[in-house]
């Protein structure tokens, strides 16, 4: 049997893992990829779980039956995956284990190998992400019971941006405040180490240590300003809902607006943060769809206007993050929307000629490696992204 590396990226209302082969250098493509997604979804719809190997053939495609009295769907979920991992890991050991977690706080600024007393400091910071740490801390509460001995290695999506400046992460709050940990952290961390990591192949090792943005647009949304490849400035802040507008998440939002809505429209904190992280960004301005693709393909009024609030505020951020650096030399797009939706790109593209960004119209169309017109000052990329990888190296270098 030869040894492997399991990453688990526990989220929300999905479960998404990978299968790498362990090596002196661990390679990009996973041995096998899957994802169960519609955990705990609403109207009777069942969750579902596909999963493929490294050609590509379907391992598995079924809808799931999560119910039960005795586990909530996550748990459920959970379970059956290490039972499905175990009926489909002939030919592998499972050497280790990596988690995303996405909350590491200010005390983790590097991946870290779990055990008991890590993963209770882990459950500390569960009041500063309560919508994605329970989750991530399941996953490896689940992994650790499947697989006795096998070693646990959490990754932290708030790692890369330990990097910032102190001012970058600061409030204009008290002190007395701030020294609780409220302070701007930033997310997607993995994604954005990864493009630190490949971005010079791109474009070369001089233009990549430059002045760079690089956009993670999806379902979740966010950006990240980064010079000598380590961040600088991000959109997120002390939570995922900041910054950006994403698929069902507000973005950046006037606090009086909160504050009008628990003062004259009654909503508790349980009804504001559905309104904030379930119910706004694409799919609450649309009212259609918090899918970009579906509104891209709509005629629907609401549905270009839910576009165009996207795309401007993309304009937006880039201004504010070009500022941040002084200038840009790259922008990179990655992320589902990113990588795929050469409306979008354009459409930001089109507003940013004024810092000296022009897209290749056909190479953009294409989603090219590398989409900006030849007289273009900025260099832009569309890299897909590749968490797992970045996940599966930290691992595999922790374990020994």
């Amino acid at each position: 049997m030869a040894d492997a590396i399991l990453t688990l990226n526990a989220g929300s209302s999905s479960i998404k893992f990978a299968l790498f082969a362990r090596a002196a250098t661990i390679p990009q493509r996973p041995e096998l990829v899957g994802q169960i997604d519609g955990i705990g979804a609403v109207g009777g719809q069942p969750a579902h779980m596909k999963a493929t190997d490294a050609s590509g053939r379907a391992l598995e495609n079924t809808d799931l039956d999560l119910d039960g009295p005795a586990q909530t769907p996550h748990q459920a979920a959970l379970r059956h995956l290490v039972d499905w991992l175990h009926s489909h890991e002939a030919g592998w050991r499972i050497a280790g284990v990596g988690h995303r977690v996405v909350h590491g706080a200010q005390k983790f600024s590097q991946p870290i190998v779990l055990d008991a007393a890590m993963v209770d400091a882990l459950r500390g910071f569960i009041p500063l992400a309560p919508l994605h740490q329970p989750h991530n801390l399941a996953g490896i509460d689940a992994l650790t019971a499947a697989l006795p001995g096998v070693p646990q290695v959490a990754c932290f999506d708030t790692a890369f941006h330990r990097s910032q400046p102190e001012l970058a992460q600061l409030f204009a709050l008290p002190r007395a405040i701030t020294a609780q940990g409220v302070r701007r952290y930033g997310f997607h961390g993995l994604s954005y180490e990864y493009i630190a990591e490949v971005l010079p192949q791109y474009i070369g090792e001089k233009s990549a240590r430059g002045r760079v943005i690089v956009a993670h647009l999806g379902n979740g949304a966010s950006m990240c300003a980064m010079n000598k490849l380590k961040s600088q400035a991000s959109t997120m802040g002390f939570t995922a809902v900041d910054g950006l507008m994403m698929g069902t998440r507000t973005g950046n939002l006037d606090p009086g607006v909160l504050l009008y809505l628990m003062d004259y429209q009654q909503m508790d904190a349980k009804a504001l943060t559905r309104l904030l992280y379930k119910e706004s960004g694409l799919l609450g301005v649309s009212g259609i769809s918090q899918d970009m693709r579906v509104l891209l393909d709509s005629a629907a009024p609401e549905a270009r206007e839910a576009v165009d609030l996207f795309c401007y505020r993309i304009v937006r951020e880039i201004g504010s993050l070009a500022a941040a650096l002084g200038g840009l030399d790259a922008l990179v797009f990655t992320g589902g929307i990113g990588e795929r939706g050469a409306q979008v790109r354009r459409q930001v593209g089109d507003q940013l000629g004024w810092l000296g960004v022009g897209l290749d119209s056909a190479a953009n169309e294409a989603n090219a490696p590398k989409i900006s017109a030849k007289d273009s000052r900025v260099d832009v990329c569309v890299i897909p992204t590749n968490e797992e990888w970045i996940i599966a190296r930290h691992t595999a270098e922790l374990i020994g």
